[in-house]
């Protein structure tokens, strides 16, 4: 299963009831962050959830909408005696822009681990998930993300005795390990079946719709993504800032053929997207407006 919480979904500034733009997932004993915009501590603590167990945070870009409540979180995790490293993922220049906002947190108690995203597309095997960082079309560099858990197939006996495999190797081969036992090496396709369908979880903000977008959203369970405009008339300050409307991310969301399609990243002067949301469902039913704390659980089909 994995959580999600929108802890803030505002763009370009936070307003009293919204926070700037932020994601954190909770699988396995894990935390992963995306984007920290500043209000992201608060979020957290009023959700209820710790800062303790995250070990990754990912970037898109570096505006201070996504990035200026680093600082403040590191201080918070360090002033928590964290002892174990952190991962920060993100564009190239990670490591420079944040040792640039560490001036005001000099010291900490944990080591940082830097990757920054080479071209177009890359992927992470990082706390039993995958995640992946796509280019999008911003006015500077910026990469979306997904976030996919996948299942293995089920246990197969006959399988297995078909095979020869002896029985204090099963759990073990069902685990995932290769096993060498009397000369033999037992891997676990041996013992197993198809691969079943995991999870998956899509998102983008600050950017044109592009056909990367719907690419590696195809068939997500949530897909989170910008929804900077509702208002017709802002169709070409989207375009000029490059940004996105409401009716631009619900096509994306039907292209990829996604099951959810939650908006975010809203304008300061969007202090009402639900009263959008008619015509954006239109063009794709499941969508519906981001807010602050909103939560889903994903979780696994049942076979």
């Amino acid at each position: 299963m994995l959580d999600v919480c929108l802890l803030g979904c505002g763009g370009m500034m936070p307003l009293p009831r919204r926070w700037l733009t932020s994601l954190m997932l909770r699988y396995n004993g894990s935390s992963i962050l995306i984007d920290c915009g500043e209000g992201t501590q608060i979020a957290v603590k009023e959700k209820g959830w710790s800062f303790k167990p995250i070990d990754v945070i990912c970037f898109t870009h570096y505006h201070g909408d996504h990035i200026s409540g680093l600082p403040g979180l590191l201080l918070t995790m360090g002033n928590a005696e964290r002892t174990e490293p952190l991962t920060l993922i993100g564009p190239k220049g990670l490591e420079r822009v944040v040792n640039a906002l560490r001036v005001i947190a000099p010291e900490l108690p944990f080591d940082l681990k830097f990757i920054e995203i080479q071209g177009p597309r890359e992927s992470f095997a990082i706390c039993g998930c995958r995640i992946t960082a796509y280019r999008v079309n911003h006015n500077v560099t910026c990469y979306g993300y997904t976030v996919e858990i996948d299942r293995a197939g089920k246990f197969d006996v006959e399988r297995a005795k078909a095979n020869h495999i002896p029985l204090k190797c099963w759990n073990r081969l069902q685990r995932g390990e290769t096993i060498e036992e009397g000369g033999y090496i037992y891997t676990p396709d041996m013992v197993l079946g198809e691969p079943r369908k995991g999870i998956k979880l899509a998102y983008c903000t600050d950017t044109r719709p592009t056909k990367s977008i719907a690419e590696n959203a195809a068939g997500a369970d949530l897909f989170i993504c910008e929804g900077m405009y509702g208002e017709p008339e802002k169709e070409k300050k989207a375009v000029e800032y490059k940004h996105m409307t409401f009716k631009e991310a619900a096509s994306l969301a039907r292209e990829a053929g996604v099951r959810e399609l939650w908006l975010t990243h809203y304008s300061p002067s969007l202090t009402r997207p639900e009263e959008y949301m008619d015509s954006v469902r239109e063009i794709f039913p499941q969508a519906y407006p981001g807010k602050d704390g909103k939560t889903a659980k994903l979780q696994f089909e049942e076979d």
